[in-house]
């Protein structure tokens, strides 16, 4: 199988995680904000998976896996071909875990994981907001921990960079604007919004790195959990 891949010259920011951990939200407010804070031309691009089964009425059968993964790369991909910056509301890289969870078949992990490299960053959302029931797609809150557990094993298995993005409302924006403002940096206006805390954050003092066992992402949530106080 062979996916749409994007053209060079965007960056590509990928939205993953399991269900009800607020990706359709935060891809729409992060590409807003950069909009507002950068000036860039950003967009986002909508989950597949969920229009499929409003239009369907039901969730994919095995062997249509590959056409929805398909067909989120070529938006993807149509997607940075007329934008500096395109958040993505899940990549290949969802189908694949899920493909994984219901069917037990790994066959699109390989492809998606190559996809995966196409993306300057992957957010993973975190397990910090609670279930929430939405129709077709929610199989239940038992499934999040697998398909979150297998997200960072394919993830750190390719050496893909991620951040893990947590907090509710505000706090979870802002947590995704922290991670992704760096790769913004050789775009940057200085003295505008987002740049404003880059050039902060450059500036201060540099701390003691911090490499996670679990995830191998250095700013994840264990890493907040050991510098919370006791």
């Amino acid at each position: 199988m062979r996916w749409p891949e994007p053209p060079r010259g965007a960056v590509l920011l990928a939205i993953v995680g399991a269900e009800s951990t607020g990706k359709s939200t935060l891809a729409a407010a992060l590409a807003q904000r950069l909009v507002d804070d950068t000036g860039l031309a950003c967009t986002h691009v909508a989950e597949v998976l969920r229009e499929w089964c409003d239009r369907e009425g039901r969730t994919p059968r095995q062997h249509e896996q590959d056409g929805i993964a398909a067909e989120q790369a070529r938006r993807l991909a149509e997607a940075c071909s007329n934008h500096a910056v395109v958040v993505a509301d899940t990549t290949p890289l969802m189908t694949a875990v899920y493909h994984h969870q219901v069917f037990g078949d790994d066959t699109l992990d390989a492809p998606a994981q190559a996809w995966q490299t196409h993306c300057a960053l992957t957010l993973l959302t975190a397990l910090d907001l609670p279930w929430q029931a939405d129709g077709l797609q929610r199989d239940g809150p038992q499934v999040r921990a697998p398909v979150d557990a297998r997200l960072r094993r394919l993830l750190v298995g390719a050496g893909l960079p991620f951040a893990v993005v947590r907090g509710s409302g505000r706090e979870r924006l802002e947590s995704a604007v922290d991670a992704v403002a760096p790769l913004l940096r050789a775009r940057r206006t200085p003295g505008r919004g987002l740049f404003s805390r880059l050039d902060e954050r450059d500036a201060g003092p540099a701390g003691r790195a911090w490499r996670c066992e679990h995830c191998d992402d250095p700013a994840c949530e264990h890493a907040l959990r050991q510098l919370a106080p006791r």
